[in-house]
């Protein structure tokens, strides 16, 4: 067997609640039409702020998937 091959693709999740939030939400999404997603990587966390109090998280992503044996 030889060994995994990865694609790699970068995402931006967002969340009005959590980073977890927008991360679980970014990764739900590309689940849709990605397949085989193995691992993900956060490079970047930002938000947005409303009157002193965050009112919105994103998060940028790597994300890995393994590409489809022929």
């Amino acid at each position: 067997m030889s060994g995994h091959v990865y694609k790699i693709v970068e995402l931006v999740g967002s969340s009005p609640d959590s980073i977890e939030g927008a991360i679980a939400g970014a990764l739900a999404r590309a689940s849709d039409s990605l397949h085989s997603i193995r691992w993900f990587e956060v490079v970047g966390t930002r938000g947005h702020v409303v009157d002193g109090k965050v009112s919105h998280y994103q998060v940028m992503l790597k994300v890995g998937f393994t590409i489809d044996d022929t």
